[in-house]
């Protein structure tokens, strides 16, 4: 059942946040490989985890660890633990403990999802494709993760394999602006985006974008700059202007 309600798209900060995921099975295991790969500090509570562990080592999951990001508790859940933790999920498959660890996250104050169970929820987990800095991801809102999940692909196959370089470039000629002293609201991103620069990082030609970058950077730049001077020279002949005619003078 679709969760009846707008929700609020978030991108959450969990890296070397104490994360709890409930249950040892393989739902349990995608969601303990989503929060590693985003470097949460994750706990593991489960009777038996050796199907998420099997599945996880089979995919390079702990290859990929960077510190002690990862501990395993084989035994039930205790109550009311899950107000240790900054983010909770829960995919035992037994739904009153699935609930109890709701209920205890919710009394918390602690963001929880249950899986499969959008009524024992306090947030989703879209569909999620990444490609370096670019994440996009796709919700149906509990209606079907199926459908997610092909929305994903087919956004992912329609957008292609190009834009983590893109985005670097994009995030390079940001930080020009900000080390000038100037907006970045003085470029005109999207008619970078809809004419020739897409096209330039997809032949692989980084050069020709950068420098197509760091053109309407400088035009950017140079006017806002411009405009700054024209500003202050207004302002100081009006100030000016004012002056000379609060003085007293000859009255002819």
């Amino acid at each position: 059942m679709a969760i009846d309600a707008d929700l609020y798209p978030v991108g959450l900060l969990v890296a070397d946040r104490p994360c709890l995921v409930v249950g040892g099975g393989r739902v349990a295991a995608r969601k303990i490989a989503g929060l590693l790969t985003c470097g949460a500090a994750v706990t593991v509570v489960a009777p038996e985890a050796h199907v998420a562990l099997g599945l996880l080592a089979r995919d390079g999951a702990f290859s990929r660890l960077r510190g002690p990001h990862l501990t395993v508790h084989l035994r039930p859940y205790a109550p009311g633990e899950a107000s240790a933790y900054r983010l909770v999920v829960t995919a035992t498959g037994d739904p009153a403990v699935d609930a109890s660890v709701s209920r205890d996250a919710e009394d918390a104050g602690v963001w929880v999802n249950s899986a499969d169970d959008p009524d024992h929820c306090t947030f989703v987990l879209p569909a999620v494709t990444r490609q370096g800095s670019v994440t996009v991801a796709v919700s149906t809102g509990g209606a079907s993760p199926a459908l997610a999940s092909w929305l994903r692909r087919r956004v992912a196959d329609a957008l292609g394999p190009d834009l983590a370089p893109l985005a670097s470039l994009l995030d390079e000629a940001r930080a020009s602006i900000h080390a000038r002293g100037a907006s970045t609201e003085a470029v005109d991103w999207e008619a970078l985006l809809d004419g020739p620069l897409p096209d330039l990082v997809r032949r692989g030609d980084l050069d020709g974008a950068r420098l197509l970058l760091d053109t309407a950077v400088d035009s950017a730049v140079d006017s806002a700059v411009d405009s700054a001077v024209d500003s202050a020279v207004d302002s100081a002949v009006d100030s000016a202007v004012d002056s000379a005619a609060a003085a007293p003078g000859d009255p002819d």
